[in-house]
């Protein structure tokens, strides 16, 4: 359901509606594959209890119309918005590749992004899973060798003058990223065993109405953090994963620079995914509530 707490223009939200992804007849979709099966099956298990609001879907929307723009503009050996389906271990795999291009020495896979320049600066993993999945369905349904997989990042909030003044900023507003590229031997290896992982999630579930739960990378986990602050100073002078070496740390600048303002502060770790309810289905999760009960 979607909803429209903020009072957007009409055409956003009946633009919202119109979003009618599917993985059609397949069992699994490459966004679910390399996601949680706990994520998978919460949402199944309460689809008619889940709701969207437009807002949130914003910039999902300017990227299906970046994705309908650039369908039109074919060239050459060029193919666009092809969805493959392949049996593996029993399942029917979905994914949708956004365009690949057949060159002479092998298929340049390309995967077009409206996203933010936070993800372009800290890579993501699930980029990397995700173009790795696309070129072991392609390669094993033409029989041609991946020479390239690679993200066209157009970023949202692209600001030039962080560009000019930050080296490591990405200094255009469409970066292309060149993601690595594994041998179709590891790109098999990981789609049996995600395959393997959601099918024993689904017959866990299907048994006894267990879900397995969510590991620290599902969900975007961070440690507790130590901080040696200064006082006057709004950022920490160096930050720990233990409380032991930042102790020391504030000890020694307090005798040796005389830092009485020299303090170790907390950084209580978090579940981040979890909090801003990423996953669209924090508010049903027991697994959520007691990691947020044990916090309290």
């Amino acid at each position: 359901m979607i909803t429209n707490k903020y009072g957007l223009p009409e055409a956003f939200v009946n633009f919202a509606k119109l979003d009618k992804y599917s993985k059609g007849n397949a069992d699994i979709s490459v966004t679910q594959l390399i996601d949680s099966p706990r994520v998978l099956l919460m949402r199944e298990e309460h689809q008619d209890k889940l709701s969207t609001d437009a807002m949130d879907m914003v910039f999902a929307l300017f990227g299906t119309a970046v994705h309908s723009v650039l369908e039109g503009a074919t060239g050459k050996n060029t193919y666009k918005e092809q969805r493959i389906n392949r049996k593996v271990n029993g399942w029917t795999l979905s994914g949708a590749i956004d365009q690949y291009e057949i060159e002479d020495d092998g298929i340049v896979i390309t995967d077009y992004k409206v996203t933010s320049v936070w993800s372009v600066i800290f890579d993501k993993q699930e980029w990397v899973d995700q173009l790795n999945v696309y070129a072991f369905l392609l390669e094993k349904e033409l029989g041609i060798p991946i020479k390239t997989i690679q993200i066209c990042a157009i970023l949202r909030d692209f600001n030039r003058r962080q560009a000019s003044l930050k080296p490591d900023y990405p200094q255009h507003p469409i970066e292309v990223l060149d993601i690595p590229l594994w041998s179709l031997e590891e790109r098999t290896e990981y789609v049996e065993d995600r395959i393997a992982l959601h099918q024993n999630a689904r017959q866990l579930f299907d048994q006894n109405q267990r879900i397995v739960r969510c590991n620290k990378k599902d969900r975007w986990s961070k440690d507790d953090k130590w901080a040696v602050k200064k006082k006057g100073r709004k950022t920490a002078v160096k930050v720990f994963d233990n409380q032991d070496e930042a102790e020391e740390l504030a000890e020694e600048m307090r005798k040796v620079f005389s830092a009485k303002g020299t303090y170790v502060e907390f950084r209580q770790g978090e579940s981040s995914r979890c909090v801003g309810n990423y996953c669209g289905v924090a508010e049903f999760c027991s697994q959520f509530k007691e990691e947020n009960d044990g916090q309290g």
